[in-house]
């Protein structure tokens, strides 16, 4: 097969691919980086203003808010997700009986609608018939019902929904990674003396450093990134306690939930998510950078 012809069909199979690209990707981000600059509400006149988008988000506190509480959301899902996936790869990586369903039962979260867990978790945290609220009542841990989605424990419960959900991709992925470790070197380990804590420290936890580096990436960035849960459980509320980056950028484009400006707003909306991608993709660069450290760590 000549050079040419192999080159032609390559191009043919890459032709879906990068035409979808164009379409779905580049072409709609040149049309927003347009609208940063116009006052549009969607219909109607097309305002040209400058950078008055961009000094309205300077001053804009909802906004701000929004990124506070995003970090906090991202890294409290982190704290939770990350250790508890990989103790858990550990688990259902070993002679445990019955672990074929075990896995299946770890990552069906994964496969479930959002949308349907944070309707589930919803009517499980509601302040009054909850099933929370029932068990802890029941065997007197608590005296009065806990307002599970009010403004002091709204935060915590969609973080727990957001990492019940989580844990199971994560869990995978680090099986995966585990399975890849030869056995000969924990062997070799156990004959020198080495005991389970030791063998986790000096072999799992390096063998899995690119793996893991992976995974960090792939949690921050779906963490920052993450507003379904909290659309469905509490809109951003109580008094904006959940309101997070993209869920703000949401109610800008989309003006129908509960909260949400009353005029679609494009223009500024376009900014505010320039604004988030920009912030997103710091974060990313700056773990990339201290992530080809851990090597070093580990």
């Amino acid at each position: 097969m000549s050079a040419w012809r192999r080159l032609s069909e390559n191009t043919i199979f890459l032709f879906p691919s990068v035409i979808l690209t164009l379409v779905l990707g580049i072409y709609p981000l040149f049309w927003v980086l347009r609208y940063m600059f116009y006052d549009y509400p969607g219909y109607g006149e097309q305002l040209f203003v400058g950078l008055d988008n961009f000094r309205r988000l300077a001053n804009d506190v909802q906004f701000w808010e929004s990124v506070k509480n995003t970090f906090i959301y991202a890294a409290g899902k982190l704290i939770i997700t990350i250790p508890l996936s990989l103790l858990l790869a550990v688990i259902l990586n070993g002679k445990l009986r019955g672990r074929g369903l075990l896995r299946a039962i770890y990552f069906m979260p994964t496969v479930i609608s959002t949308a349907v867990i944070s309707v589930v978790f919803y009517i499980i945290f509601n302040s009054y018939n909850g099933m929370v609220n029932q068990l802890l009542l029941q065997y007197s841990i608590i005296s009065r019902p806990i307002e599970w989605l009010g403004p002091k424990y709204a935060m915590l419960t969609v973080i727990i929904v957001a990492a019940w959900g989580a844990v199971g991709n994560y869990m995978l992925l680090f099986l995966a990674g585990l399975q890849s470790i030869p056995n000969d070197l924990y062997e070799s380990a156990a004959i020198d003396g080495a005991n389970a804590g030791q063998r986790f420290r000096y072999i799992t936890i390096p063998m899995l450093g690119p793996v893991m580096q992976m995974i960090i990436m792939l949690a921050i960035i779906a963490s920052l990134k993450g507003y379904e849960s909290i659309m469905v459980m509490t809109e951003g509320g109580p008094i904006g306690r959940t309101e997070v980056m993209y869920l703000y950028l949401y109610k800008l484009l989309f003006p129908v939930s509960t909260g949400s400006p009353t005029v679609q707003q494009i223009g500024y909306g376009s900014a505010v998510g320039f604004a988030t991608a920009v912030i997103v993709g710091a974060i990313t660069v700056v773990y990339y950078y201290f992530s080809r450290k851990m090597s070093r760590v580990f």
